[in-house]
């Protein structure tokens, strides 16, 4: 099976995803989610892949949300409907992609998130659908549409990380460095880019030893125990939540500005008073 926004490849027992828009820092769009959710299905029937690693070609891991096809896109919907917003067509939408994030959790088989660059906005949402997360020192994992435009879908970091950390992480939209991440347990290990992979691999060929029924059992039982939490129903307020913040006053004006500017000004706006990442988007 071929993909047109990922690339597939399995060997030794290890399936790779690579999320494979470089030049849009792997930018989500509507075919990557359809992609994504495919290649899970894939490596999960394949009876020869033990392991998923989930990873990023180029610069970064994953830049969130394509905001340059989002914004045009969700413009020109509200248009079609007479300037209209239909809350629950927005909740059916992105529920789309709350399912495909949610493949990654739901896939019996362990997957490592191996991130590297940028890990923001919807990107996070792959990673913390993951099983493990293997980050970079240097790379950066955020939520920064926690401050205008949006609310992280999966709701993944209320579960991943402590109250404390979690609410700091939301209420400022801050990135923490593969460091900070490894030390606030929200990633296994923080190793030098350049280490990044081979520590990936190595972890993945531990797990490879261990029978798939022993671990599909673990990882069902930990999932269990936060499903138990009521994650699915955090993560249907989460969804609710994103369509409202993407239509407040400051919401749609945030957009319009973004159609009128480019959404790295919009973006540098939003995010002068905190780290201003958007410099980091400049594709190659």
């Amino acid at each position: 099976m071929t993909f047109e926004t990922i690339d597939y490849s399995s060997d030794n027992a290890i399936g790779r995803i690579v999320l494979n828009r470089p030049k849009r820092l792997n930018a989500i769009n509507a075919q990557m989610t359809t992609d994504l959710q495919d290649a899970v299905r894939l490596a999960t029937d394949d009876r020869s892949t033990k392991i998923i690693v989930l990873s990023g070609a180029g610069r970064a891991f994953c830049a969130g949300y394509d905001l340059d096809w989002g914004t045009k896109a969700e413009d020109a919907t509200q248009r079609a409907m007479s300037g209209n917003w239909d809350p629950v067509r927005d909740y059916l939408g992105m529920s789309r992609n709350v399912r495909a994030f949610m493949s990654l959790w739901e896939c019996p088989k362990p997957v490592i998130a191996q991130v590297h660059g940028w890990c923001v906005g919807g990107g996070t949402d792959m990673a913390l659908c993951s099983d493990l997360i293997y980050m970079a020192e240097d790379a950066q994992i955020g939520y920064p549409p926690a401050r205008i435009w949006g609310e992280p879908t999966t709701v993944m970091w209320i579960y991943r990380l402590g109250l404390e950390h979690a609410k700091r992480l939301m209420l400022s939209g801050e990135s923490l460095t593969g460091v900070e991440a490894e030390r606030l347990g929200l990633a296994s290990k923080a190793v030098p880019e350049d280490s990044l992979s081979e520590t990936v691999d190595e972890m993945a060929r531990k797990l490879a030893t261990i029978p798939s029924n022993q671990l599909a059992m673990s990882k069902l039982l930990v999932n269990q125990a936060f499903e138990n939490m009521g994650l699915r129903t955090t993560q249907m307020i989460g969804t609710v939540f994103d369509g409202i913040a993407r239509h407040t006053p400051e919401g749609v004006e945030w957009r319009d500005m973004a159609m009128r500017e480019g959404f790295r000004e919009a973006v540098r706006h939003r995010d002068a008073p905190f780290a201003d990442y958007g410099e980091s988007l400049k594709e190659d």
